[in-house]
């Protein structure tokens, strides 16, 4: 408990365990916030655009890998009340959330510190994070923060329509693929977590990284980033900001994703960056495979021979 960054991190300098190396540091070099990530109306997907919507989906996965949605039905209210929630709970007094701190990534629920290897890392993040399942919601809900007190209650609204969405965008996706429209329905989807960042102000940002580059091994990324900017984008060998937008889902494609489109979609490296100034909190849901999936590209997809082999998703996480 006492190593969260929230918890010793004001007025203090940056602790040496928390700087990158020169070569992965973001420095002090300003990164341009990106207006070419294609924002998609999901709105006109339900009608006479639908097919303009779909490449549209399928140009930005095919070049950025990143695509933000809006109008896409999960209330503006809804998304406002989560973040506040979220928010609170980063907030409470340490004792009310000690019991929820471990550093046992097989702990299902759990609020931890920099990433699921800190023990062993020889750099740390400057972020804490608060991780659980969603599905089925039933039986993960009981494990979830009891505080605040409406946790529970509005998280559980939350990640239902937040799976609804993300069933949705798959859809437009397996259309644009020109597979059937439930392809990734099923266990290819089945399961659903969430992961709630948070990063406090930083008293230096040149040399830290809230989440440092990587590839989401899932099949499909909503996340919810508030309206505090971080997020960077590897892109066409620069890193470019993603832009906060209102009522917006950053969505992006997952290694499963890359490798079931057999390289029609990639997953891309993203990282996420701090500030001095004010705290960022954020939420991402993962779509994710059942374990016992089986994923390999769709043959229907494969011109000569697939870039990749057919293995068990759960494979693929223990050497991820």
């Amino acid at each position: 408990m006492e190593k969260l960054v929230s918890r010793w991190c004001k007025n203090k300098p940056l602790p040496e365990s928390y700087i990158f190396p020169p070569e992965t540091r973001p420095g002090n070099l300003v990164v341009p916030t990106c207006n070419t990530i294609p924002v998609i109306d999901l709105n006109k997907a339900e009608g006479q655009n639908r097919t303009h919507i779909v490449q549209q989906i399928l140009k930005a996965g095919q070049e950025y890998g990143f695509f933000q949605v809006v109008n896409h039905g999960v209330p503006e209210s809804l998304m406002n009340e989560s973040m506040d929630v979220f928010k609170e709970f980063f907030e409470m007094p340490w004792e009310d959330k000690a019991m929820l701190y471990s550093e046992d990534p097989k702990n299902s629920c759990r609020l931890s510190t920099s990433s699921v290897n800190y023990a062993r890392e020889k750099i740390h993040h400057w972020r804490d994070n608060l991780r659980h399942p969603c599905h089925p919601l039933q039986d993960c809900i009981k494990h979830w923060p009891q505080k605040p007190i409406r946790y529970r209650e509005v998280v559980a609204t939350y990640t239902i329509e937040a799976k609804k969405l993300g069933l949705r965008i798959l859809e437009l996706v397996s259309e644009g693929l020109g597979l059937e429209s439930r392809y990734f329905g099923d266990k290819l989807s089945e399961s659903e977590m969430l992961s709630i960042n948070h990063y406090p102000p930083c008293p230096d940002p040149s040399l830290t990284l809230g989440i440092a580059k990587h590839c989401d091994p899932n099949l499909l990324t909503l996340l919810h980033q508030g309206d505090v900017s971080g997020l960077q984008v590897f892109n066409n060998g620069e890193w470019i900001g993603v832009e906060p937008l209102h009522n917006a889902f950053v969505v992006n494609i997952g290694n499963q994703l890359q490798i079931i489109s057999n390289n029609k979609l990639k997953s891309v490296e993203h990282r996420v960056v701090t500030n001095s100034r004010v705290a960022r909190t954020s939420a991402a849901f993962f779509i994710v495979p059942s374990e016992d999936s089986i994923i390999e590209p769709e043959k229907s997809l494969v011109d000569d021979a697939p870039f990749y082999r057919a293995f068990e998703f759960k494979d693929f996480l223990l050497h991820y």
